[in-house]
């Protein structure tokens, strides 16, 4: 996947769930944005996880561990 933004990659997975709401859409483009909208989401995903990690360590390092997680 290229290398752009989250909020770039969140902007175009929503586009991408626009152009699959459209009414007039052929099941060949609807299968393709299906697909590059699963990759995005699962991009985002993991960028969001990696993330909560970074935070949750740097929250652990100052001693601010006492909040609700799931794990």
């Amino acid at each position: 996947m290229e290398n752009k933004t989250f909020e770039q990659k969140l902007k175009e997975l929503e586009e991408l769930v626009r152009g699959l709401e459209e009414k007039t859409i052929s099941l060949e483009d609807a299968v393709n944005k299906y697909t590059k909208g699963l990759e995005l989401a699962k991009d985002c995903y993991d960028t969001l996880n990696t993330n909560e990690q970074l935070v949750i360590k740097k929250m652990t390092e100052f001693g601010l561990v006492d909040f609700d997680r799931k794990d």
